[in-house]
């Protein structure tokens, strides 16, 4: 798995107070300390920037990309923001993402052709909802690759993500077990390899103890890699979850294992 760090948010205060500053010095330590714990992309999450996107965009990629040539997932629902974003990144980039909803296939998914960038399809309904099962996410699948052909995507630019489940939903558990299947599925009903990607932070959305979350954590991580999950997005300063992480690559690479591969 390509473990991706889900830790620059502008929900939190001290990068949204960055960002309205423009202030580079704490983004630029935040990525450094996620390279540093084991990261092998950064996850760029503006939220919608529904002030001045495209200037604070601009500022996230540029800052980010100054510390690290780590690929950059550029993760916002604002089509204005994403194209500013893309426009100004040297480092590899992925756009994160869209689905079904009219709005995203009209003016997210042409910027991955514009700007020769991988893509993440959200496994969701045209409304934004959740599938209840894997039947129906392999459904969406189909379409959501059939509306990359469409736009002259290469079927090799898609990141499937199938959107796992907080377990505080009533099905949350039943949804987990079912996106196990799915990922087991997926390159036999779309006929090649195709990359996955899970948000692991969404399995423990909700109030809990801390440490029960990062249990659950450590939990469905070796059970998503077992299942062929090629990316996972976490927050990579939860140590003993980046070990886990780590430990479940060490046992999927194949060749010659070494103990000098576990952290």
């Amino acid at each position: 798995m390509i473990i991706v760090a889900d830790n620059l948010q502008i929900t939190d205060p001290a990068i949204d107070h960055a960002v309205r500053e423009e202030n580079p010095a704490p983004i630029r330590e935040l990525v450094k300390a996620c390279e540093m714990a084991g990261a092998h992309a950064i996850d760029i999450n503006s939220g919608p920037l529904s002030k001045e996107p495209e200037k604070r965009m601009t500022f996230l990629v540029e800052t980010v990309q100054s510390v690290t040539n780590l690929p950059l997932f550029i993760d916002t629902a604002n089509p204005d923001a994403m194209a500013a974003g893309l426009s100004v990144c040297q480092n590899r980039a992925v756009i994160n993402g869209f689905s079904l909803e009219p709005k995203k296939l009209d003016a997210i998914l042409p910027l991955a052709a514009a700007h020769d960038a991988d893509i993440i399809g959200y496994l969701l309904y045209p409304d934004s909802h959740v599938p209840p099962d894997a039947a129906e996410r392999l459904a969406i699948a189909v379409e959501i690759h059939a509306a990359c052909a469409g736009a002259g995507l290469d079927p090799a630019r898609l990141i499937i993500d199938p959107i796992i489940a907080p377990l505080a939903w009533a099905d949350g558990t039943t949804q987990n077990t079912e996106i196990l299947a799915l990922l087991r599925q997926l390159p036999d009903l779309l006929g090649y390899p195709v990359r996955t990607i899970g948000g692991l932070s969404n399995l423990t959305t909700g109030p809990a103890p801390r440490e029960k979350k990062r249990l659950m954590e450590r939990t469905y991580l070796p059970m998503l890699a077992a299942s062929g999950l090629s990316f996972v997005l976490m927050n990579v300063l939860h140590r003993r979850s980046i070990e886990t992480a780590k430990a479940c690559n060490a046992l999927t690479a194949g060749g010659i294992f070494s103990w000098a591969s576990l952290p």
